[in-house]
């Protein structure tokens, strides 16, 4: 009896998601073509309510999930989406992940220091190419809430409703008028 082993390829995709936006589906169809499962990881989960990270960790995934079930070339059956904290020593955040995520083989990235981290325990690093990058970023993205001005073309319909839901543009603002007081 011949038993044939098909390799399973795992990899991580980390981001903050503030929020997921068209740059970031285009990173995880990217990385979905090479693997068999695909950890999204949601960085920095302990932080929101901050100008640079006004989402839950909670609110990221909901927006992930509800995006990525409405996406047909996306098998949302092969990823998983894990939240994971930042520590305060750098060098052991990617050990920390290792104990919150299953074993995987590479890792999609394009963070520079994120990079550093993996490198220097000799992991598999695919930089995924940036769709956009000058266009669809979370900063930008984050400023047009605050300015009004047009931030749904660089969001799926579905994270744009989640942001609605949660009151994300009043959150922001309210974020922006207490930086804007205390940088006086």
């Amino acid at each position: 009896m011949l038993i044939l082993f098909s390799y399973m390829l795992i990899g991580l995709l980390i981001g903050r998601f503030q929020p997921l936006h068209l740059g970031h589906i285009e990173a995880i169809k990217f990385a979905l073509q090479e693997l068999s499962t695909l950890v999204i990881v949601v960085g920095s989960a302990q932080i929101s309510y901050e100008l640079r990270n006004p989402f839950t960790a909670g609110e990221r995934i909901k927006m992930i999930r509800n995006t990525l079930i409405h996406i047909d070339e996306i098998d949302v059956r092969n990823i998983l989406i894990i939240p994971v904290p930042d520590t305060n020593i750098h060098a052991l955040w990617t050990h920390n992940l290792d104990l919150l995520v299953p074993p995987y083989d590479v890792v999609f990235t394009n963070d520079p220091f994120t990079i550093a981290l993996f490198q220097q325990r000799q992991k598999k690093i695919i930089q995924p190419t940036l769709f956009k990058r000058q266009k669809f970023s979370g900063t930008q993205i984050r400023e047009n809430m605050i300015k009004k001005e047009n931030w749904k073309d660089l969001v799926h319909f579905e994270t744009a409703k989640v942001i609605e839901e949660i009151n994300g543009i009043e959150r922001l603002n309210l974020l922006w008028k207490k930086y804007n007081e205390k940088h006086q």
